[in-house]
């Protein structure tokens, strides 16, 4: 990536002020801005104007990034170091037309598997698919990474929603989240759904394990009451699942992309098959906005571009999401998969080291909560964390509209005080009108400077629907692949995560105490020996 001439633009940009930039054009808000549908992304709260946009418009044709786009979209095998296409996109492809790979159209076996789903989660929400106690009162979802952070994001986030039986997640290892999850639901009136591609996943098999002997002590029956997520049919019809209730998917769909098919499950069964359509019709429109417009009215563009100045060109090191919406609370941890997990890279494709930073690192909380937690480093810190709002203009609950419009005004107001801030004179008047005086009045009011000049963009939307949800995750997905493809990285591989995986399984062993730790490191081995001592 060629970032000399941004470089320069952000060095001559230095003097000026966000506020600047709105005093110059009083259009500015319009003209920084992207739509599609009902959904807006205002990027007019950063140091981006029309050249600087220009310039990272023209990252996207030096990238040769329509090409790639359509690469993606077509079924050609982008993931290089996996030999794979990356077709999450098909899963919500409901009417779009033939998508081959291989020289074979995947879309008869998604459409096939869709409405597989479908049937069996209206017969579970209906009571034709049962429990030995009866209808299902509760389904549990079991499953880690994308097998969960995806479900269980978009469960809370469509709450308003739910019609059908309450849906839990089990993703840790940990023995107490099972525990604590199982500990309230009766076995005999509870779904299991088991979440793994290769059915092998350490953590999600051994609480697989652990729910079906809980069910069998119970008096439930795992034959009646278990169901798959899974590739693997020959290990889910050991597990003893019935074909019928195993949901496959192909490997053109990388986990963390994967709850648009049967990682979805579970929220179809909550919501129900309608409400589910209409989060795959949400995601389907965001991509063919992402197909058609032009690069500087391309939502997931601009979002990547933003993205890419903060972190790239200005260099910094991380990013908040924040979503004003309680029922989004999982979202920033989803994205933080969805980002850190494809662009968290230090090799391009042709294998080179990069010569430049990759992804940033993304958390956040919704607010109002975050604003009583982190945001005094936001506003007044020594490091500058771009930040991204999101809310809707109006709630699921019109006898709480008055909560709402408290909510959706803390959200403008926080934007407003990082780009405004506050100055020394402003403190000291402040100070000076509570009576203070001298040493002391100039003490406290550089307590109460706020630097300003702060980042931030905001997408809003008229409310969260099952629908607005599915274009919120396809954007967010678009723009990390826009991210990717500039910054010449392979997004979906994650080789990151396997050396843990490969030594905490020699480790499984030693901690066991059936090996010694002998050639391990002193601190590894020193840590295993106080375990063991005092394991009980």
């Amino acid at each position: 990536m060629q970032l000399d001439t941004l470089i320069s633009l952000a060095s001559a940009s230095k003097e000026r002020t966000i506020l600047d930039l709105f005093a110059k054009d009083v259009n500015r808000a319009e003209t920084f801005s992207a739509t599609t549908g009902d959904l807006l992304f205002d990027y007019s709260k950063t140091q981006i104007d029309d050249k600087i946009r220009d310039a990272l418009i023209d990252l996207c044709e030096a990238a040769n990034l329509g090409e790639r786009r359509e690469a993606m979209f077509s079924g050609a095998k982008i993931n290089e170091t996996e030999g794979r296409a990356v077709l999450h996109t098909a899963l919500r492809n409901l009417d779009g037309g033939p998508i081959e790979v291989d020289g074979l159209d995947v879309m008869p076996d998604v459409l096939d598997t869709l409405q597989r789903m479908r049937v069996f989660a209206e017969e579970v929400r209906g009571g034709a698919v049962s429990g030995v106690g009866g209808s299902f009162t509760d389904v549990v979802n079991i499953g880690i990474g994308g097998s969960d952070l995806g479900p269980v994001m978009a469960t809370h986030a469509l709450a308003p929603y739910h019609d059908g039986p309450r849906v839990h997640y089990v993703s840790n290892v940990d023995g107490a989240h099972i525990a604590d999850t199982l500990r309230q639901l009766d076995p005999k009136r509870t779904l299991v759904i088991v979440a793994s591609k290769t059915f092998t996943t350490i953590e999600t098999m051994t609480n697989a394990r652990t729910a079906r002997a809980w069910m069998e002590d119970g008096g439930g029956d795992p034959g009646m009451q278990f169901a798959a997520v899974s590739s693997a049919v020959d290990k889910t019809k050991a597990f003893g699942i019935p074909d019928e209730r195993v949901f496959g998917f192909a490997d053109w769909v990388g986990g963390r992309y994967s709850v648009w098919g049967p990682v979805g499950l579970p929220v179809m069964i909550a919501v129900g098959s309608n409400a589910f359509d209409a989060f795959l019709r949400g995601g389907q429109a965001m991509d063919v906005h992402f197909r058609a417009a032009d690069w500087a009215e391309n939502m997931p563009v601009m979002l990547a571009l933003v993205g890419i100045w903060h972190r790239q060109v200005l260099g910094h090191a991380s990013r908040a999401v924040l979503p004003y919406d309680q029922r989004l609370l999982r979202l920033p941890a989803y994205f933080q998969q969805l980002e850190m997990e494809s662009n968290g890279k230090s090799v391009a494709m042709d294998g080179i080291s990069l010569t430049i930073a990759s992804g940033p690192v993304v958390w956040g909380e919704p607010g109002t909560n975050g604003q009583h937690a982190f945001y005094q480093l936001i506003h007044q810190g020594t490091d500058v964390i771009p930040c991204e709002f999101m809310v809707a203009a109006q709630g699921h609950e019109p006898e709480l509209t008055h909560h709402h419009r408290l909510l959706l005004a803390n959200c403008l107001a926080q934007s407003e005080a990082l780009m405004r801030g506050r100055s020394l004179d402003e403190a000291r008047q402040r100070m000076a009108e509570n009576g203070l005086t001298g040493a002391e009045l100039d003490r406290q009011a550089r307590h109460r400077v706020f630097p300003g000049n702060r980042p931030s963009s905001t997408l809003i939307f008229p409310k969260l629907t099952p629908f607005v949800l599915g274009q919120i995750i396809a954007l967010y997905e678009h723009r990390v692949f826009v991210e990717g493809v500039l910054l010449g990285i392979n997004s979906f591989d994650q080789w990151g995560v396997e050396l843990g995986k490969e030594l905490a399984t020699s480790l499984g062993p030693i901690v066991n105490g059936e090996e010694t730790a002998s050639g391990k490191d002193g601190s590894t081995a020193a840590l295993v020996a106080y375990a063991l001592r005092h394991r009980g």
